[in-house]
């Protein structure tokens, strides 16, 4: 390709970080059969504090105007390439809601993909075994968005990620999950 081409393909294709740089991602979740499972977007400091109730947005970390703004490029990303989830699932802390939200216009709490340091112990027992059923359960032509933390993500599919970044997850034959792509924040 011709450089100037080159150069006008780059600064004509919707930015979202360097989501240009992984063509395939959209391609993928076409295909379905998939889960793009995002970190939630930029929220300022490490963990909730002490007095942090699930219930109560005020006592949590919670996005900054950044990560609002990250939120909504990840959901024009979307908009660009006319792909629409089948089902979007948030953790129920305010900051991935609130990702959600912004991103796809829409989040549907489940506790599975709560922080594991605020969840029972219940829901810690059932978390991993309940997120690689559903997402062996994502059928091919359809795709879902997870919104979660670092910690599901990590202990999920062993990868790490930053804020905002999603990870396109696949069930393998073994029940093994696996990132197939990576979308940067």
């Amino acid at each position: 390709m011709h450089r100037r081409t080159l150069l006008s393909a780059m600064l004509a294709a919707p930015a979202l970080g360097h989501a240009a740089a992984e063509p395939d991602v959209a391609a993928l979740l076409a295909a379905g059969g998939c889960v793009i499972a995002f970190r939630h977007a930029l929220a300022p400091g490490t963990f909730d504090p002490p007095t942090f109730r699930v219930d109560d947005c005020s006592t949590q970390r919670n996005l900054s105007d950044e990560g609002r703004a990250q939120a909504r490029r990840i959901g024009a990303w979307f908009q660009a390439r006319h792909l629409t989830p089948a089902r979007v699932r948030s953790s129920p802390w305010c900051r991935c809601v609130d990702t959600a939200e912004l991103a796809f216009g829409r989040a549907e709490r489940w506790d599975l993909l709560g922080s594991p340091q605020g969840s029972s112990d219940a829901v810690n027992a059932r978390r991993l075994p309940g997120l690689r059923a559903a997402l062996a359960a994502v059928p091919v032509g359809r795709f879902e968005a997870w919104v979660t933390h670092m910690f599901v993500l990590s202990d999920l599919a062993g990868a790490g990620s930053s804020s905002g970044e999603g990870l396109v997850l696949k069930a393998g034959a073994d029940g093994a999950v696996q990132v197939i792509a990576r979308m940067p924040g």
